[in-house]
């Protein structure tokens, strides 16, 4: 099942999953005989096999052009190998490549983890639109902590907000080191999220990601100070702008829910 035909590359932050954790993973995804399955870095295709063994068809995306050649050499008519940079791909594309007018299209990984975030992120902005129901995908577990956290919270940031935003998002399994070859030096976190149109809609999804981005850099202070500080490339008033919102100006960026720093960011780029 699992094909050990080379070595991990360290320039694309390869960890290859132990037997034993990927049935734990696949038993978490837990696959649909009518799942289009689009898989990120199937690497030496652990995962691939009793993933395809289970779903409908099975897309494997591997930017390493040895391994997705690997891959190629082994005949599955329910898996497709595409070698490529998932983060420069077309989504629609991959969409219409997969689909095949019924079941749900589900996106799978083993992230590396010096590019998770950006991964986790370009779903969030346009898996839904692009007709992808949902998204089980290994991380670090600094990372996976910061797309759960809850406002309040220490890991509480841009990234949690996207997810909230976008998504349900919830852990599924933490894994130890020693549950990939070769050991990293973290631990590391299955996180699911389930993908929909946002309840609460800003009006450039765009300006309001930029605009919590440059608040979180001030997460700790007072949210009128925080807005006096960021450069939002306007002149307004801070105090005026959290009584239109209707936040005390002494709460902290850290600590607003989804829907108060959508109030806020629209008051902001009205102002």
């Amino acid at each position: 099942m699992t094909h050990q035909y080379l070595r991990p590359k360290r320039r694309f932050g390869q960890h290859f999953l132990e037997d034993t954790w990927v049935r734990k993973v696949v038993a978490s995804i837990a696959p649909k005989a009518t799942d289009h399955i689009v898989e990120i870095g199937p690497g030496r295709g652990a995962l691939t096999f009793p993933l395809a063994a289970q779903a409908h068809k099975l897309l494997a995306i591997e930017i390493d052009r040895t391994l997705a050649n690997g891959l190629n050499k082994i005949k599955n008519g329910t898996i497709d190998t595409i070698q490529a940079d998932f983060l420069e791909l077309d989504l629609v594309a991959i969409a219409k490549e997969i689909y095949t007018g019924h079941g749900s299209i589900r996106v799978v990984g083993n992230l590396p983890y010096n590019i998770s975030a950006p991964i986790v992120l370009r779903l969030l902005r346009h898996a839904h639109s692009n007709g992808i129901s949902d998204a089980t995908i290994m991380l670090q577990r600094e990372v996976g902590e910061r797309v759960i956290a809850l406002p309040g919270s220490k890991n509480y940031g841009p990234l949690a907000v996207m997810a909230s935003l976008h998504s349900v998002a919830k852990r599924l399994l933490d894994l130890p080191p020693g549950a990939f070859r070769p050991r990293p030096k973290v631990h590391s976190t299955l996180i699911h999220l389930q993908f929909h149109q946002p309840e609460l809609i800003p009006s450039s999804f765009e300006q309001f990601e930029s605009f919590t981005r440059q608040l979180f850099t001030q997460r700790r202070k007072q949210i009128s100070n925080a807005l006096s500080s960021a450069a939002f490339g306007r002149s307004f008033d801070p105090r005026d702008c959290c009584s239109r919102a209707n936040l005390d100006p002494s709460r902290r960026p850290a600590e607003l829910k989804l829907a108060e720093l959508i109030d806020l960011y629209e008051v902001v780029a009205f102002s």
